[in-house]
C-alpha cells in the first residue's frame, strides 16, 4: 500500500524563542515527582483525555500505534485492581525479591500496601499490542511495540504532569490480574499501571536527586 506525501508543516522559531521555551519546559519537567498519597478530589476527564490524545502522537514502529489506553474510574473496579496487585506484590516483598532488590527499595519507604489504587480518581492502565488485527481477523506483526510503548508513556505522564496532575508509574509483577479483570483481547500486554490525580495535602516524597546532565550526557564531535 503507498501511502501520500505531504509537505512538512513546521514553524522554525527565532532561537531566543527556543531557548525560552527549552528552559521554562525543563523548569517544569524538574517539579514532577512521584507521589503515593493521592486526594479523592475528582478531576475533569477531559484532562485525562487530552493527556491520552497527545500520548497517541508518539512516533512508533512503522506507524504502527501498537498501544491501548484503558482510563478506570469505577470504584469496585479500581478495588478489585488494587486487591490483585497488593496479592502479587506481598509475594514479590516476601519471597520473590532478591534481598537486593528490596533493601535498595527499602530507603523510598515503599511496600506491598497499595491504598493509592483506590485513593487516586483514575487509573490509566496502557497495554502494549503485541500484534494487530486485521479487518478479517488475521494478524498483523508490530514492530517495536516496547519503544514505542514506552515514548508514548513518557509523553502521557508528560502531558499529566503539564496538566497540574499527579502520577505515579506502577508495574507490579506479574500483570496479567489486569487483562483479566478489564477484559482485554488476547494481543495486548499490561506495560504499566498509573493512578492519575492530585496529590494529598499530607503527601510526601523521598528526598532524592537526578542525575546531572553532564553525568548522563555523552557528546561525539
Amino acid at each position: 500500500m503507498t501511502i501520500n506525501m505531504l509537505p512538512l508543516d513546521f514553524n522554525r522559531l527565532p532561537p531566543e524563542e527556543q531557548s525560552a521555551r527549552s528552559r521554562q519546559f525543563l523548569e517544569q519537567m524538574q517539579t514532577r515527582r512521584t507521589v503515593r498519597q493521592f486526594a479523592r478530589d475528582p478531576v475533569p476527564f477531559e484532562l485525562i483525555e487530552n493527556a491520552v490524545a497527545v500520548a497517541s502522537t508518539a512516533p512508533s514502529g512503522a506507524n504502527q500505534q501498537p498501544w491501548s489506553f484503558v482510563v478506570v474510574k469505577n470504584a469496585e473496579i479500581k478495588r478489585q485492581i488494587r486487591e490483585a496487585a497488593e496479592a502479587e506484590e506481598r509475594e514479590n516483598y516476601t519471597w520473590r525479591m532478591p534481598q537486593e532488590w528490596v533493601n535498595t527499595l527499602a530507603p523510598l519507604n515503599t511496600d506491598w500496601h497499595k491504598p493509592h489504587l483506590e485513593d487516586a480518581p483514575y487509573l490509566i492502565i496502557v497495554f502494549s499490542q503485541t500484534y494487530g488485527l486485521n479487518p478479517d481477523g488475521s494478524k498483523r506483526k508490530h514492530y517495536y511495540v516496547t519503544e514505542s510503548v514506552g515514548i508514548a508513556v513518557g509523553m502521557l505522564l508528560t502531558s499529566l504532569h503539564l496538566a497540574g496532575l499527579a502520577t505515579l508509574t506502577h508495574t507490579p509483577s506479574p500483570m496479567g490480574f489486569l487483562t483479566e479483570i478489564l477484559h482485554r483481547p488476547e494481543n495486548e500486554r499490561p506495560f504499566v499501571l498509573i493512578p492519575v490525580g492530585y496529590p494529598a495535602p499530607e503527601a510526601v516524597v523521598p528526598d532524592i536527586k537526578k542525575k546531572s546532565v553532564s553525568d548522563v550526557i555523552t557528546v561525539v564531535e
